[in-house]
């Protein structure tokens, strides 16, 4: 991606600017990449979607570092999940609730892949007529009735799971496909 050799990562945070809460200006949160080291560093929206170059070796640790200055800067806690441009690739090729339409479709990233025993406790009639698959560390949810009426929830996801959830919806996913090139 850039002169210093950096691969194309995807930053995810979790409940910024969304209702008028946790608002954290975008261009802030853009020079906060920077100053981590990341380089052609651009946001989708403002809630909390980045595309930027960076060495592998600081992508894995910004997960750590991002969450720490956001609170130091801003007070605000705030988890972020990182995802190269190839995983958001996998991602994106194919929903597999994708009968549900559209904008049904969400995948909710989760910061670490859950164990086989975590997922076998997800409850799949917890919000019907919702829908959810586990596939490593994406859920795909269909949510026929909008994301802001299901009980599968980032709170539901973190606690069953053990991990750090964020959703996005498809067309989200989509964009961020096409911004990472």
């Amino acid at each position: 991606m850039g002169a210093r050799g950096g691969e194309t990562f995807v930053a995810l945070l979790r409940g910024i600017n969304v209702g008028g809460k946790n608002k954290l200006p975008m261009k802030d949160l853009v020079a906060l990449f920077e100053s981590a080291g990341c380089i052609d560093v651009r946001h989708y929206i403002q809630s909390g979607n980045l595309v930027f170059g960076a060495a592998a070796a600081l992508a894995k640790r910004l997960p750590t570092v991002l969450p720490t200055a956001i609170e130091r800067n801003f007070g605000l806690n705030v988890p972020v999940v990182v995802r190269s441009r190839d995983e958001l690739r996998t991602v994106a090729k194919a929903h597999p609730l994708v009968d549900a339409g559209v904008d049904a479709l969400h995948v909710v990233f989760l910061a670490d892949a859950p164990s086989p025993a975590a997922v076998a406790s997800l409850d799949p009639n917890r919000s019907p007529p919702d829908a959810f698959v586990v596939r490593g560390r994406e859920i795909y949810v269909a949510c026929p009735n909008g994301a802001g009426n299901t009980k599968l929830t980032n709170a539901y996801f973190d606690s069953k799971l053990e991990t750090v959830s964020t959703m996005r919806n498809w067309r989200t996913v989509q964009k961020l496909v096409e911004m990472c090139g």
